[in-house]
């Protein structure tokens, strides 16, 4: 018997999509800046540093630069002033965010029936999906969901738990206009990474990659008033917890905020669980037309948690960059964002300029969403776009990114080798090879990975 879990009977599609940046684009030398300002040279420091140029990032999105009052202190900021700063800098970007997806959705807010949130970045009572109601001009009673402990995963495990709460809105026949937030002030917490880095004489590279970032979506069960039309439907889901890997990624609570926890271990254990996720995906969406049976007959929105996840999925799946073509640009122009990339990469995948560079040309009407967090867990979902929805010109997400005028200035994964103009094909760059654009060449990869040492 076939299993139920198909799109005409689940009747769940995202309306709705935002996503926010601050305004400041961090270079590489930022983190330089502060490293030599705070703590004397050593072996560690000089490890980071030099990753610091290898991680494939041009820029890191910032709520402040290295001259920001909360870095600039004798000691890293205490874990009461990040929160005041998270609240401050931070629940604006998910108010935004939050307003374009609903603005997109065609909802007025009064309709708005549950809000499921996450961060990592953050932690208070009430949580700070609270101050987002607030800030949205919620007043009515909607039911909210604030999930913690799940890292650069969230996203899709917001997305996880609103489908679920949609269903059971649907078998009571009422509507459910979910709206999912996601919210991380990470770059904040570089001081307290750099004192580790001096005190233990770690090569810790957190510093490096994360972002902050909020990111919104609606999604709907398709009763009730109209909205607008669904930008992809949702077809299912898979999450899946690596056994015995707790202590290889995680996101330790500390005085001065939190610690990252990345183990070398990483990108091969999260490599090694995308086939066998993929397929039971595959198994649980039956139906799906017979040109889109293996990995490269997708488009895939995938966490760009790092150089090395992106290139590891490549090889596992025998996809190309194009396949991943949204998560390499924001990676690169805003670098990890935590559990607020996947919408943006979600968003970022229907724009114009990245239908333009689509493997051979072609756009996938099916697109597989992954992420990976603590645990380690590994989030899928399975979208279909929407005919109606393609090919839209995405807006600028910051005040400066308006005045831009390369295309695809947004955000990427692990490292920044070069400036995004010197990578063959990337968005923005003046090396491509042939007609398809972001072609990520093993030269390129072997030059960056052959600079980095995550051991």
């Amino acid at each position: 018997m076939a299993s139920p879990n198909t799109f005409e009977e689940l009747g769940l599609s995202v309306i709705g999509l935002g996503a926010q940046y601050p305004p400041n684009s961090l270079k590489p030398d930022e983190l330089h800046k502060l490293a030599t300002r705070y703590h004397p040279d050593s072996p560690a420091m000089q490890k980071v540093l030099s990753i610091n140029r290898f991680t494939g990032i041009d820029t890191r999105s910032s709520v402040g630069t290295s001259d920001h009052d909360v870095v600039n202190h004798p000691e890293p900021p205490s874990i009461a002033e990040l929160h005041r700063l998270f609240i401050s800098d931070g629940v604006p970007l998910a108010v935004e965010a939050s307003r374009k997806a609903i603005a997109e959705a065609g909802i007025d807010i009064s309709q708005i029936t549950h809000i499921v949130s996450t961060t990592c970045t953050d932690s208070a009572n009430p949580g700070f999906d609270h101050f987002v109601a607030k800030g949205l001009g919620i007043t009515h009673q909607v039911e909210k969901v604030l999930l913690h402990g799940v890292g650069c995963a969230g996203g899709l495990a917001t997305l996880r738990t609103a489908a679920n709460l949609a269903l059971g809105h649907s078998m009571r026949r009422k509507p459910a206009r979910i709206l999912c937030v996601t919210l991380e002030v990470s770059t904040t917490m570089v001081r307290s990474e750099l004192s580790s880095i001096d005190e233990l004489q770690e090569t810790r590279i957190g510093a490096c990659l994360f972002s902050d970032c909020a990111s919104a979506l609606v999604l709907s069960n398709g009763i009730g008033l109209p909205t607008a039309e669904p930008i992809y439907e949702l077809l299912g889901w898979e999450h899946k917890i690596i056994p015995d890997t707790e202590t290889d990624l995680g996101f330790d609570v500390d005085p001065v905020g939190w610690k990252v926890v990345l183990s070398p271990r990483v990108p091969k254990l999260a490599t090694e669980i995308l086939k066998p996720s993929f397929i039971e995906l595959l198994e649980s969406v039956p139906g799906l037309p017979a040109e889109y049976q293996e990995a490269h007959d997708f488009d895939w929105a995938m966490h760009p948690g790092g150089l090395t996840i992106l290139t590891g999925a490549e090889r596992v799946m025998g996809i190309s960059p194009e396949h991943m073509r949204a998560s390499y640009d924001r990676y690169m122009n805003h670098g990890n964002s935590s559990s607020a990339t996947i919408f943006s990469v979600m968003d970022r995948l229907r724009s114009k300029d990245m239908d333009a560079v689509a493997p051979e040309g072609r756009v996938r009407d099916y697109v597989v969403g992954c992420a990976f967090g603590p645990g380690i867990a590994i989030e899928m979902c399975m979208l279909k776009r929407c005919a109606g929805r393609r090919g839209m010109q995405t807006p600028p997400e910051t005040d400066s990114e308006a005045s831009r005028s390369e295309v695809g200035e947004e955000d990427v994964d692990w490292a920044s080798v070069e400036s995004r103009e010197s990578i063959p094909g990337t968005p923005g760059s003046t090396n491509t090879q042939g007609e398809g654009g972001l072609t990520l060449n093993d030269v390129f990869i072997n030059e960056a990975l052959a600079n980095v040492e995550l051991d």
